[in-house]
This record gives structure tokens, sequence and C-alpha cells, in this order.
């Protein structure tokens, strides 16, 4: 089953940044319908298929039900102690089958985790994951009207996934300076504001047209976050030479290991480009290598 990738919207100056990392496509308007398997690799026959579970054509007795008509049950029980929330990230391992013991998609047969947003996944999923904590493993016998609907392109009737909860992305915080940049915010001749949150490790800064990896988020002044390769769970990758100008000013100031806030002009930004964000937008940049 094919998996639709994240994509940034932001950073490239005409065109959306397109060079994040495979794990960046765009969310299509049906992503909230899709499992995180078709969010996360392309498709392929799955290699060695797992053995259903037992119960795979019914949630037993024991199972736990919620008024939605979900079913779950513990398989293993988690060391973690913090639920994920509605908007929060995680990155998991999961197979899932269908009722007559079809395996139809799987992490493990992969041999790699998936990392997604809880609000872009089927509603069975984001239910069954906000009951979890890190290191539990949950059967889930999710009904088709929290699943695909009986969509012709996906899977039909009620599915079941084995899924293990291995890490929880917090949405990030809205900067409480969000609306402009505070008194302390260093600004240079063009007009960028930015503010060292942590203080980097090394002493090179980029080059012009130099390629760095990133992490970062992006609100608007209103506080709305457009744009976050920390919910995604993927770094990305580009030149400087590429991006917004407030991006390619902004990173040749930063070492590696740095995280800074940035406030930057409409000008410096899309410059009112129709489908880009408008007005000045705030971003939160790590920067985590330097590659050139």
């Amino acid at each position: 089953m094919t998996l639709s990738h994240f994509r940034p919207v932001v950073l490239l100056s005409c065109t959306v940044l397109v060079v994040a990392a495979t794990a960046a496509m765009a969310v299509t308007a049906d992503a909230r319908q899709q499992t995180p398997a078709q969010q996360a690799a392309p498709a392929a026959p799955i290699v060695s298929p797992l053995p259903a579970p037992p119960d795979v054509a019914a949630p037993p007795a024991d199972a736990m039900k919620t008024k939605s008509g979900l079913a779950t049950k513990v398989i293993t029980p988690g060391t973690g102690k913090e639920l994920p929330g509605p908007q929060d990230s995680v990155t998991v391992h999961y197979s899932g089958w269908t009722t007559n013991g079809a395996l139809f998609d799987s992490s493990y047969s992969r041999g790699k985790t998936s990392s997604f947003p809880l609000n872009r996944v089927i509603p069975g999923w984001s239910e069954t994951v906000q009951l979890m904590v890190v290191g539990e493993k949950r059967r889930a016998w999710i009904p088709e009207e929290l699943a695909y609907k009986g969509r012709a392109d996906k899977p039909k009737g009620m599915l079941v996934f084995d899924i293990e909860l291995v890490a929880i992305t917090p949405t990030p915080t809205t900067p409480a300076d969000v609306a402009a940049p505070p008194a302390d915010a260093q600004k240079t001749k063009s007009g960028l504001a930015y503010k060292v949150l942590t203080p980097g490790a090394g002493s090179v800064h980029p080059k012009r047209n130099g390629t760095v990896t990133v992490h970062y988020s992006g609100w608007t002044t209103d506080g709305k976050m457009f744009d976050s390769s920390v919910m995604r769970g993927q770094p990305a990758s580009f030149s400087l030479d590429q991006v917004i100008p407030g991006w390619t000013e902004g990173l040749q100031l930063m070492v590696e290991g740095e995280k800074t806030r940035f406030w930057i002009l409409e000008k410096l930004a899309y410059d009112g480009q129709e489908g880009k964000p408008k007005g000045m937008l705030v971003f939160d940049v790590e920067l985590i290598t330097i590659q050139k």
C-alpha cells in the first residue's frame, strides 16, 4: 500500500520546500483517512508475513471498548507515564491485518519505525495511540467507520493492528513572543530579528550556498503553527541559496547545535506570494549539521 509523505509548507522562496526528505511529502486531502503506513514508505510486497493474532476475527471478551466502538487490549505494558495528545507526533512500530488474517502492512517487515502526527491518521489510530504510554504494545480492533469507511482503494471492514509506542514528540509550544520581536532580540540591516535560545557547540557558520540539516517549527504572528519538521519526526536538509531570504541570512548566523528564534519580515519571507503564509513569520530553528 502506498504511503503519502508529509511535505513542509515553507522555506523555498518560489516553491514549497521539496528537498526536506522523503518523509516530508504533501499530505493529501484524505490524509486523515490513512494509516501511518500509508504515510511512511512506498508500496511493496510485505516480506516474511507476520502471523495473524489468534483473535484477529473479533475482539475478545477482555478487550476494552470505548464509546466510539474502538476495542483495544494491552499486550505488553509500557514504561512511560505520559499519554500523547491529539496534536502530538509519535514514533511507532506496528502491523495491520484484516479480520481474515491477511497482513496488509507492517513497519516491522520494513525494519523501520514510522513517525507521524496523530491528527493525520485514521480516527481509530489516533484514539488508540492516545491511550498508550511509551514502551506499551496494544492490539486494536478498529471498526470500518473509524478506519476507511468502505473506500474502494483501502482495506475493507474492521482492521486489527498491533501497535508499539516507541516515542512521543509533543507539539512545539507557540512562543510567547510570537507577535513581535522582544526588546532583547538582535536585528540585522535587512530587518531580520533573531534571538539565540540555545547556544551551539560549533564555531563554523554555513556558507550562503551551503547545505544544512535542521529541525524547525514555524508560526504566523497570531500563533498558528503552519509547518514543523519536529512534528514530522524528520529533519529537513536544503541548500541555503534555495530558501526564503530570511532563512538564507539567518542560518548563516548560526553554528551547529544552536537553536535560534527568527522573526522574518514578509519581504524576507514570501513577499505576498499567493498560497504562502502572509505577514511576518516566526521560526524556531535548530541547526543540526552543516554538510558543506
